[in-house]
């Protein structure tokens, strides 16, 4: 289970119950704050899982803070704040807050929005992964066109029996398909 945690909290009572509590359910409170601007370091530092802001504090407010977290971690973001307004609500999301706790905060409602935000954290590393499998599919689909472009215009060949001279070569040599093409396109290999 990832369950690394930064706290930033500017009041220190409620920061240390945060972290006593988050200890107590099993979570490994990496570094703890008070300041917007210290957060931002810490998270860089630590690579953590989870980041719990406060959204007012000093240096640099929770939200801003979030905007830097977000550009440069995957950790997940849970705001908290003594403020409930749906507009502070909606900027949290936009900054990239994947659950928002409102103070006083309920214990049993602290676990719950850390795991919410957590499986978010995940589902959003799946689908950055999935993207990037996505591009790679793609720029080897380029690759195999540009190879195949070379073999029908120098050789004379079709589409199709470039495509399959290609798929031979990689099948004979149990080689992948990019690799064949980029012979193709460096002139090592020819029909």
């Amino acid at each position: 289970m990832n369950n690394r945690v930064v706290v930033a909290e500017d009041e220190a009572i409620i920061r240390l119950d945060l972290v006593e509590t988050l200890r107590d359910e099993g979570y490994d409170v990496v570094a703890e704050c008070g300041r917007g601007d210290e957060v931002v370091a810490l998270v860089e530092q630590h690579a953590p899982d989870l980041v719990l802001l406060d959204i007012k504090m000093p240096g640099l407010d929770g939200l801003s803070a979030a905007r830097l977290i977000n550009q440069r971690s995957d950790a997940a973001v849970i705001m908290l704040t003594a403020f409930s307004q749906r507009e502070l609500i909606d900027e949290a999301s936009d900054a990239g807050a994947m659950a928002y706790l409102v103070k006083p905060y309920q214990r049993t409602d602290l676990v719950p929005a850390l795991e919410v935000a957590r499986a978010r954290r995940q589902e959003r590393q799946a689908l950055a992964a999935k993207v990037d499998e996505l591009e790679s599919r793609i720029e080897e689909r380029k690759l195999i066109d540009r190879a195949k472009g070379v073999l029908m215009d120098a050789n004379g060949l079709s589409e199709d029996d470039a495509f399959r001279f290609m798929q031979r070569s990689a099948m004979s040599g149990r080689r992948r398909m990019s690799d064949v093409a980029e012979e193709v396109l460096d002139g090592r290999l020819t029909p």
